[in-house]
């Protein structure tokens, strides 16, 4: 069954990146390649799948395309698997080193934080850092950032900036016009769409954040991680990545039973909901502060309002 999930999402894969050479006219070019970069999503969710062990980790061909892929991305494998292991370790602790996930501050620390460390902090949590995130999270956050902090340890980030480069390159020495479409419209959507999905799976309204003793594994997954309600497709496309809770409860269930588990069991089918309509979007977006009094996320109009009112 996982084998049939990678070769028949590559097969759609590479269909597309050929339909959008083939098609010649606009909108018909600009759909397909916002397509494409919806099915990069998928094919990254399984890579994330892969990472974890859930699927095929037996298989030395599945690991060389997946170590491709992962470059591809701009997503190299030691740099994923540090970061998200450690992601999956830490979820929702309070205090906990914001390794593989958005920063979050209370109420208080923000307030009493330096101007250039609530800027840094404002910034990581901007819709634009997010929206931007071929860039800011991937580029700079993926590659840049960890060949600063441990060339050695991260070589492979090298390999993929210059695979990415030489895509690049080449688009431009073959057919100059395609690169908007083949490359930076598909990595645009996925980079930008799977930020977004990272950020609303722990950034919701009745997300839970707990400290020290109170933090539990099981807790973390089924109070600090969303499901996010989305069309069939939609599903499709991310690879049922919005059933978060569950995977965050038992990352080695691959993705395509996720949908079966919280149907059959009770404790999974009430996790806290958002989903990716604009108003949900909206809502979650506009959450930047964890207010320790009322055990919620706020808005930094709300912190700036109750912190007036308590001079």
């Amino acid at each position: 069954m996982s084998l049939w999930h990678v070769i028949s999402t590559t097969i759609v894969w590479m269909v597309l990146v050929v339909a959008v050479f083939v098609i010649n006219n606009l909108p018909g070019k600009i759909v397909t390649s916002i397509v494409l970069g919806l099915v990069h999503v998928r094919l990254f969710v399984i890579y994330h799948d892969y990472q974890h062990g859930a699927i095929l980790k037996q298989s030395k061909i599945i690991r060389a395309f997946m170590f491709v892929f992962g470059l591809l991305m701009l997503s190299p494998p030691s740099v994923w698997k540090r970061s998200h292991n450690h992601h999956h370790k830490n979820n929702a602790k309070l205090y906990g080193a914001s390794i593989g996930s958005y920063p979050v501050m209370t109420t208080k620390d923000y307030a009493e934080a330096p101007f250039l460390r609530r800027l840094q902090y404002r910034l990581a949590r901007h819709p634009l850092f997010i929206g931007l995130g071929y860039v800011t999270v991937f580029f700079l956050g993926m590659c840049i950032r960890p060949l600063f902090l441990n060339p050695k340890r991260h070589w492979d980030a090298v390999f993929a900036l210059i695979v990415h480069a030489t895509i690049y390159v080449g688009l431009a020495w073959i057919d100059p016009s395609n690169i908007v479409y083949v490359m930076v419209i598909p990595m645009a959507v996925a980079a930008g769409m799977g930020s977004y999905l990272f950020y609303a799976q722990h950034n919701f309204p009745s997300v839970e954040l707990k400290i020290g003793r109170d933090w539990t594994h099981v807790q973390a997954a089924l109070k600090s991680s969303s499901f996010i309600r989305m069309s069939r497709l939609f599903h499709w496309f991310t690879a049922n990545i919005g059933y978060h809770h569950i995977h965050h409860l038992n990352h080695n269930i691959p993705f395509y039973k996720l949908p079966k588990a919280m149907a059959a069991i009770k404790e999974l089918k009430t996790p806290g909901v958002t989903s990716l309509l604009p108003w949900d979007v909206y809502k979650c977006l506009r959450l930047k502060l964890w207010d320790v009094e009322r055990n919620k996320l706020v808005t930094f109009a709300f912190a700036r309002r109750q912190q007036r009112a308590a001079v």
